[in-house]
């Protein structure tokens, strides 16, 4: 078989995520964060193996003792990192013939935007330390990020042009070299690029994991806007009139599935500014028989639940306060990545 960029939904040996520190854009509410990975770290551990990333022996020590009588098994690597937005400098999984291969692509803080001389060596580092079990690596000298890209398993890819066709990134790539990369190395035939969709405060250029994601079964749910007096109202309806029109690799059209837009939430900046902050339920995660899904204490959260146990009917819809999360311009997919089962091991189950 050729190249093969399995949906999020296929089997999971892991779940990855890089655990916050001092050093990281977290340090002036650490004690929060690091409060909220570990519930986080607690839930996923019900549920399935998790890898963390770590900067030191003591952090290493303290979290083997926390995790030790956990349901799964959770591995602790010691790697320094800039912060943990693990989705963008975590591998990216494909099955290369029936082998797992991890692309290490560069990260480069979302256009240089921030340090990320550390977060790029997480992956290699991690690789070579044994975390991703039965896996290759290959680097590349590509700028990619995973909450960019979007796979249905099916040979289809959605993306953002405002992302992935932004000069902070690849500079020298016009739109179709980039699209025959990605068809070369992820082995998706059909590229579906969004045009439209953006939230305000988002740092990463309009990712996709904050707008639309694939569902099993040919579905897509994506952050709706139905409120007119939103600042979000024309761009993300014209989002949704462009997913209307996709067709998958077969010619067939998806199955939508709108998620409320939650009540706008900012933070103080401490003027008498204040920042709009880019809360979405369509930064998701899906485990092997969950999702995670955000939650922002409003009362949209309900309807999210409704329209999530809708479109992942065979998963349980776990909700998860992320109003920290969003603090920092990001919420629960962001922070995570899953690594697949090798395809060996998944028919033999």
């Amino acid at each position: 078989m050729p190249n093969y960029f399995p949906a999020e939904w296929h089997p999971q040996q892991a779940i990855q995520i890089t655990w916050p520190h001092p050093n990281t854009d977290w340090a002036w509410i650490i004690d929060e964060a690091q409060a909220f990975y570990y519930k986080l770290a607690k839930t996923i551990l019900t549920l399935q193996n998790l890898v963390i990333s770590v900067p030191n022996k003591e952090l290493q020590k303290e979290l083997e003792y926390s995790f030790k009588d956990s349901k799964f098994e959770c591995r602790i690597y010691i790697c320094p990192s800039n912060d943990t937005w693990t989705r963008d400098h975590g591998p990216i999984s494909i099955f290369n013939e029936s082998l797992l291969e991890i692309q290490d692509y560069q990260f480069n803080g979302w256009g240089n935007k921030f340090e990320a001389q550390l977060d790029n060596q997480i992956t290699p580092t991690l690789f070579k330390d044994g975390a991703y079990k039965g896996a290759h690596l290959k680097k590349h000298h590509f700028v990619l990020e995973g909450g960019s890209l979007e796979s249905d398993g099916a040979g289809s890819l959605l993306t953002t042009t405002q992302c992935l066709l932004n000069k902070n990134r690849n500079p020298r790539y016009a739109q179709n070299e980039i699209e025959n990369l990605l068809k070369t190395q992820l082995g998706c035939d059909n590229i579906l690029w969004l045009e439209h969709g953006d939230l305000i405060g988002d740092d990463t250029d309009a990712h996709i994991d904050t707008l639309a994601r694939f569902t099993p079964n040919n579905g897509i749910v994506f952050q709706g806007c139905q409120n007119p007096l939103d600042e979000h109202f024309s761009d993300l309806n014209k989002m949704k009139e462009q997913l209307r029109s996709f067709r998958n690799a077969h010619d067939q059209p998806y199955t939508l599935f709108e998620l409320p837009m939650p009540n706008a939430i900012h933070e103080d900046l401490g003027t008498t500014e204040e920042q709009r902050l880019p809360a979405s339920y369509a930064n998701f995660l899906i485990l092997n028989t969950a999702v995670l899904l955000p939650v922002y204490n409003v009362p949209q959260d309900k309807e999210a639940i409704d329209v999530m146990t809708l479109a992942m009917p065979e998963h349980d819809i776990i909700p998860i306060d992320c109003t920290l999360l969003i603090r920092q311009y990001g919420s629960l997919h962001c922070i995570t990545m899953q690594i697949p089962t090798p395809i060996r091991e998944t028919s033999k189950a």
